[in-house]
């Protein structure tokens, strides 16, 4: 059985409706982005790997497990609880507030085990304190990772294919990941340091898809008769021609993120929720997005303006 065998859908032309969905979405993130700067003083809920706070060490006795002492320490509301080398040890990451101090956080989390658990079942191994000078410089090498792996995807493309590929493939990178952000400030999910992996994973993920569907394009510009041909058709139909591998890759992707959702643990459910609406968003940008932003540039800088049937068709450059 083959997915899309005789697939004929007028991606580009629907264009417009996809730049509309996709300005909506930007415009409600910026929006909820600017209500987190009023409402928490910073545009996204930075968790204590940015912003600072007390890092606390803790062994428990065998048979306790991160979600007894997550539910210990406040169910939902607990503090960021992640093993730490042995399967009895975990670290716990609460924020000091301004006029407190990392032994009254130590303290209360002590307090609430013991409460818990008893005096005998666990041990506090040690506790630190991760100055907010730290977390800013955190956020800084994020953004820096960010913007570096950008300007590789466009040398890369350059290289790979020409300079135009490359501007496309950067502008829908962008397009995910600011709708991502948007979705996090919407939610004020915790941003931490395995947020940031998911989103440089969203970004590889997103990048890998668009590849697929360029690598088709340049194909099918190669091919008799091309030069001939609309390049909003020659578009259309590598897309087309994609979509089977496309959808299978992303279903996969997304069964297998799913069940990491409902049966992952607490732990890694934001690392989880981020990639899922990743793989939603880049699956929809390599072709709502990607692939007509090559239109739109080669419709400006290009030879000619692409899809004007009005005029004799200009050689299918994109």
């Amino acid at each position: 059985m083959r997915l899309f065998h005789s697939a004929s859908y007028q991606f580009i032309e629907n264009r417009r409706k996809a730049y509309l969905i996709s300005a909506i979405l930007l415009l409600v993130g910026v929006l909820l982005m600017g209500r987190n700067v009023v409402t928490i003083g910073s545009w996204q809920n930075y968790g204590v790997d940015f912003t600072g706070g007390s890092l606390i060490q803790v062994r428990v006795d065998a048979g306790l497990t991160a979600g007894d002492l997550r539910n210990a320490l406040g169910g939902a509301d607990a503090p960021p609880i992640t093993r730490f080398g042995e399967e009895s040890e975990f670290v716990v990451r609460a924020p000091v507030e301004e006029d407190g101090s990392i032994s009254e956080v130590a303290d209360a989390i002590e307090a609430q085990l013991t409460a818990s658990f008893g005096e005998n079942a666990f041990e506090v191994v040690r506790t630190e304190l991760v100055g907010a000078k730290v977390g800013g410089e955190l956020q800084l090498k994020a953004l820096y990772a960010i913007l570096f792996s950008f300007l590789l995807t466009l040398i890369y493309l350059a290289i790979r294919f020409e300079f135009r590929f490359g501007m496309a493939a950067v502008i829908a990178t962008l397009h995910d990941i600011l709708i991502t952000l948007g979705f996090l400030a919407a939610f004020r999910v915790e941003i931490a340091l395995p947020t940031v992996a998911a989103i440089l994973t969203i970004l590889g993920y997103s990048l890998n898809d668009t590849i697929v569907v360029f690598d088709r394009i340049r194909e099918n510009m190669h091919k008799k008769g091309a030069r001939k041909r609309d390049p909003v058709d020659l578009v259309n139909q590598s897309i087309n021609e994609t979509l089977p591998r496309t959808v299978l890759t992303s279903g996969t992707t997304l069964a297998v993120l799913l069940a990491l959702l409902f049966l992952g643990g607490a732990v890694i459910r934001d690392f989880t929720v981020v990639l899922i609406l990743g793989v939603i968003i880049g699956t929809y940008s390599s072709i709502f997005v990607a692939s007509p932003a090559l239109i739109e540039i080669q419709n400006r800088w290009g030879l000619g303006r692409a899809g004007d049937k009005k005029k004799k068709p200009q050689p299918a450059t994109v």
